[in-house]
């Protein structure tokens, strides 16, 4: 137990706190907090205040700062039930970006004219409107959760009162069916031309290529099921995770050619097993990396900016 309750006066109570030891002296730290009421009422208390401690959130509320409420709010379960990248998002942004920006100011203070200065400073150092756009809704988020419960830190989201830089409209720059042919051609010969085939003629995500296996591909009836994506996370290498909604798993019809080219990669998929012998490690991917776990995206990306350039 981090915590004990003792009586002062009738109806009145001391909850003593064991907050840990102090990060320069190294001495044990002990928090009082005077609770009213029954004894009750000060375990329903002891178990808050234990809860907060645990969340990474002070004792004291009205002294929290902006730093030390993110740095929990990080670890909670409104962040890390997320999906991985939209976690890792949150942590760049707020570690990146807020922190170093109103991290030392106290919560209870931040008004709208502090993020006011906090995102158009953002905007003079060189940030792109989107990328402001997104820490503006990653703060407003944290603040929104902060209102949560009965003892709430906060009682207004003060990014309700911001208008945020307008992310503006992204164009995407596609190819034309002459030279998706052309980039497709050059690829024949390279080991990502069967993939690249594959996210041309089924209209796949990079993700979704990555994270293919051969168990959710039908030759003989030339359809492929999309039910996983990969992709890199910070500190975790590739990862595999369902789509990111029941509308992304799907079946891809597949081309007689397209077909073909499966049919001839997975002949030479086996071959290569064989002459690696045990080196090959197959994890049934239909567009594996070298050695057989999952191919890099980002290699991927890279080996088709060069086949584009050679292109022209």
């Amino acid at each position: 137990m981090r915590g004990t309750i003792k009586q002062r006066t009738k109806g009145s109570w001391t909850i003593i706190l064991d907050v840990g030891r102090d990060p320069v002296t190294a001495k044990r730290r002990q928090k009082g907090v005077t609770v009213k009421g029954t004894k009750a009422k000060a375990q329903q208390e002891l178990r808050k205040l234990l809860t907060k401690i645990d969340d990474g959130i002070p004792v004291d509320n009205t002294k929290v700062t902006v730093r030390e409420y993110l740095t929990g709010w990080l670890q909670s379960p409104e962040v890390t039930l997320k999906r991985p990248r939209t976690t890792e998002g949150y942590t760049t942004i707020v570690n990146r970006h807020i922190i170093p920006a109103i991290g030392s100011k106290q919560l209870q203070k931040l008004g709208t004219a502090d993020v006011k200065r906090m995102e158009a400073g953002l905007l003079d150092s060189g940030l792109s409107p989107n990328t402001v756009h997104h820490v503006h809704i990653t703060l407003s988020k944290a603040l929104k959760d902060a209102m949560r419960g009965d003892d709430g830190l906060l009682h207004r989201n003060v990014c309700q009162g911001v208008k945020p830089p307008s992310p503006g409209r992204y164009e995407v720059k596609v190819p034309d069916a002459q030279a998706i042919k052309e980039i497709l051609a050059l690829a024949r010969d390279t080991p990502y031309g069967p993939a690249l085939r594959f996210a041309a003629y089924t209209g796949c995500r990079r993700g979704e290529v990555i994270a293919l296996r051969w168990e959710t591909v039908d030759l003989d009836r030339g359809v492929a099921s999309i039910v996983e994506t990969a992709q890199r996370l910070r500190g975790k290498g590739i990862v595999f995770q369902p789509t990111k909604s029941a509308a992304g798993k799907r079946a891809v019809a597949l081309d007689p050619e397209t077909v073909d080219v499966l049919r001839a990669h997975r002949g030479r998929q086996l071959l290569r097993q064989v002459e690696l012998c045990g080196a090959f490690q197959d994890q049934g991917l239909v567009f594996p990396g070298p050695l057989g776990g999952p191919l890099d995206p980002s290699v991927l990306t890279r080996n088709f900016k060069k086949l584009a350039r050679k292109a022209g």
